[in-house]
């Protein structure tokens, strides 16, 4: 007999800020990145809860226990001409993988994008990470293999603002 599992999705609350900073933290050791996070659960919770909210989160429950997360927020395409979304993270727990929490995550944001009539969805994967390579080829998003991600932090960040 197979077990039968629910998937839901739904917008993050503010009781989910320790929630969603524990599973930043998940992402960021699973990235090999946890010595990097410099965010703590007060600036998760004002970022996503504050009163100008410029960031957003989903959360995924299977069988009404959360399981993973996403968090995003709204760009805008020159080019299109219509803003788009930007996935910033995505994380399911480990033990919930192959349930379909990722992909439900994901169709919940395509979802918003048809919506708002929005341009595109968009994210970042670390090259090493080969899983989540395929499963991202499988649902048909494009590698954009001509675009090479820059950015500015620290002290070049602060040298650039003339400080």
């Amino acid at each position: 007999m197979s077990v039968s599992t629910k998937i839901s999705i739904r917008p993050a609350a503010p009781a989910d800020a320790a929630l969603i900073h524990q599973f930043i933290l998940d992402l960021a050791d699973y990235e090999k990145l946890l010595d990097t996070v410099q965010a703590t659960q007060a600036d998760t919770e004002a970022a996503l809860f504050g009163e100008n909210p410029r960031a957003f989160a989903d959360i995924a429950e299977l069988d009404g226990q959360p399981v993973g997360f996403s968090l995003w927020f709204y760009n805008y395409s020159t080019f299109v001409g219509r803003h788009g979304i930007y996935l910033e993270d995505l994380f399911v727990r480990p033990s919930a993988r192959g349930a379909g929490a990722g992909k439900a995550l994901l169709a919940n944001l395509a979802r918003r994008c048809v919506d708002e009539n929005l341009g595109r969805l968009e994210w970042s994967v670390l090259d090493w990470n080969a899983p989540s390579i395929a499963f991202y080829d499988s649902l048909g998003a494009a590698a954009m293999d001509e675009w090479i991600i820059r950015r500015l932090t620290g002290e070049p960040l602060r040298k650039l603002a003339g400080l």
